[in-house]
């Protein structure tokens, strides 16, 4: 089996806005979402909006499980549409899985799915058990932002086909000035960039360069996923075993000692097995120190011992601004300590 690349957005095209996580139901979202359509539109686009966008019925998602399953599966199986943007993230995608008719989307016509965080329910699945490739990117409001940072630009451009090859950003935003009162604030970019790269032999470098298969998302999902009925990791693994992984991993709610809790348990469940190389993206919990441990040796204490090159404060996650990657993708990456790039070959 080959990894199946969807055809990019056409000009003028219809991009589906769907819910499985949270909506825009509330403030900011709403307003962000209101305003990215309208832009979007704007730009010559069609828009179609899934039942549950604009809900807020469920615990931890949009609407109840079995709706949200209900409405991805549709949508993403639907003609009537060409490419899928999530709402937002959310706390309890994982539920909706089981509502999910994975055999539809595997038989569908691919198409792009973009979201992040919880939306790793659905993007990393998408690789590993239909060998179809997505995007982990910036969800549906923050197209509403204006003026557009150049890391929004960059996903519509992925989106699109317009681009494949990606620079990483100058400065990155530690708090946002996002509020209920200014839903369409820009990214607070305050803080300088920079890398912490590891070589092979597991100690500090300049330079770090890997190529394979790029597969990942939120650790906070990856973990519940984990030996799981959905879990087909190793196997997609030994499909993909003549490229090689780079896994690009980032975290939300988890603090140092978690992750390396979650980098352990996904070691010990086999799925860095074929490993080229990993890719870090600045944790939520980024500068937390506990008991001696910080975020950079809560993973090298796990994955050092694969002895590939290793790429810690990358431009993703949940700290912006945030590279969009192809899930599934196959890449070059290169770094240095001020920036990365990436390219899809």
């Amino acid at each position: 089996m080959n990894m199946r690349y969807p055809k990019s957005l056409p000009a003028g095209g219809t991009i589906g806005f769907v819910a499985p996580a949270f909506g825009c139901a509330t403030e900011p979202y709403r307003t962000g979402f209101n305003a990215a359509r309208l832009h979007l539109e704007q730009m010559g686009y069609r828009t179609q909006v899934g039942p549950n966008c604009y809900e807020a019925k469920g615990i931890g998602i949009s609407n109840t499980p079995e709706a949200c399953g209900e409405e991805l599966t549709r949508f993403y199986c639907s003609s009537e549409n060409q490419a899928l943007i999530s709402c937002g993230g959310g706390e309890l995608m994982c539920t909706t899985l089981d509502f999910v008719d994975f055999d539809r989307i595997r038989a569908a016509e691919p198409k792009w799915y973009m979201g992040y965080s919880d939306n790793t329910n659905f993007t990393f699945l998408l690789a590993t058990l239909c060998d179809v490739a997505s995007i982990y990117g910036p969800c549906a409001a923050e197209f509403g932002m204006t003026p557009w940072d150049p890391a929004i630009r960059d996903a519509f451009d992925l989106l699109t086909g317009a681009k494949k090859h990606f620079s990483g950003y100058e400065k990155w935003e530690k708090e946002s000035l996002k509020s209920e009162e200014n839903p369409l604030a820009p990214y607070h970019l305050t803080e300088a960039k920079q890398l912490r790269l590891f070589s092979q032999s597991g100690n500090p470098a300049d330079k770090v360069s890997m190529e394979g298969r790029l597969i990942g998302g939120c650790l906070d999902c990856l973990s519940m996923l984990a030996g799981t009925c959905y879990d087909h990791v190793v196997d997609f693994a030994e499909r993909y075993q003549n490229d090689g992984l780079i896994w690009y991993l980032e975290s939300c709610d988890l603090n140092v000692m978690s992750i390396r809790r979650v980098m352990w348990q996904l070691s010990h469940a086999g799925w860095f097995e074929h490993v080229k190389g990993f890719v870090i993206g600045r944790p939520l919990c980024f500068g937390q120190e506990l008991m001696g441990m910080d975020s950079y040796e809560a993973v090298m204490g796990v994955v050092r011992e694969y002895r590939v090159p290793v790429i810690m404060d990358a431009d993703f996650g949940h700290l912006p601004p945030k590279m969009p990657m192809i899930n599934g993708g196959f890449a070059r990456i290169t770094a240095d300590e001020v920036n990365w790039e990436v390219t899809y070959l």
